[in-house]
């Protein structure tokens, strides 16, 4: 009997091992539509469905959402940051100039709900893919939050949970924010046409359906 005590030992600590590796580790404590995300995860198009990723990840914020888009077009993603901006969460995005003209632009939608949405106009174009979750979530990847991203294009998608990491994002956020224009301020017509070339391959490039 007093040889099973350190056997029943042994094994009680194997569980235990086995179950913290497995929490911090292994798949995720709750599925991919729960939004909650433990270790680095990668979700790909064709064949996944990234934006409801998103959405659910978009979903369990609690306090803070920050978007850098190239491409916004995409109402699933469109609608969940409405709805964590009416529960009370500050959601703030950066869009490239190109969504002024875009015409499926989202960022009209989000303006209207009162969401904070600047221009950033670099020299090139604004082409980042990023949300920066709660301070400690970071999405990337080479999707755009846009519906062609989710039903035509070949993506992908990279979710990491990392305080650091996402604080890196938020400072890189607010410098590019720092030299963006108010959406409202950039979108209204302008007093004389302005069509040069760089606003000609930036329209181009934000057709419906190539991003």
């Amino acid at each position: 009997m007093p040889a099973l005590v350190p056997l029943l030992g042994g094994v009680l600590l194997g569980a235990l091992l086995s179950w913290g590796w497995f929490t911090t580790q292994g798949p995720d404590i709750l599925p991919p539509e729960a939004g909650h995300i433990m270790r680095p995860a990668v979700c790909f198009t064709p064949g996944e469905k990234c934006t409801d990723r998103i959405v659910a990840t978009i979903g369990a914020a609690q306090r803070e959402v920050l978007v850098q888009a190239y491409s916004f077009t995409s109402p699933p993603i469109a609608e969940a940051l409405e709805a964590a901006h009416r529960r009370g969460v500050r959601v703030r995005i950066l869009v490239d100039d190109s969504q002024i003209s875009e015409r499926y632009t989202q960022a009209d939608e989000m303006a209207a709900a009162g969401i904070e949405v600047w221009v950033d106009d670099p020299s090139g174009i604004a082409h980042n893919k990023v949300m920066v979750i709660d301070g400690e979530l970071v999405i990337t990847g080479s999707f755009n939050f846009s519906r062609s991203a989710q039903e035509r294009n070949t993506e992908n998608l990279l979710l990491i949970r990392d305080a650091t990491l996402a604080a890196q994002y938020t400072q890189n956020w607010e410098r590019r924010r720092a030299v963006s224009t108010p959406y409202a301020e950039a979108a209204r017509p302008p007093a004389a046409a302005n069509d040069n070339e760089r606003d000609r391959r930036k329209r181009d490039s934000a057709i419906f359906g190539l991003f």
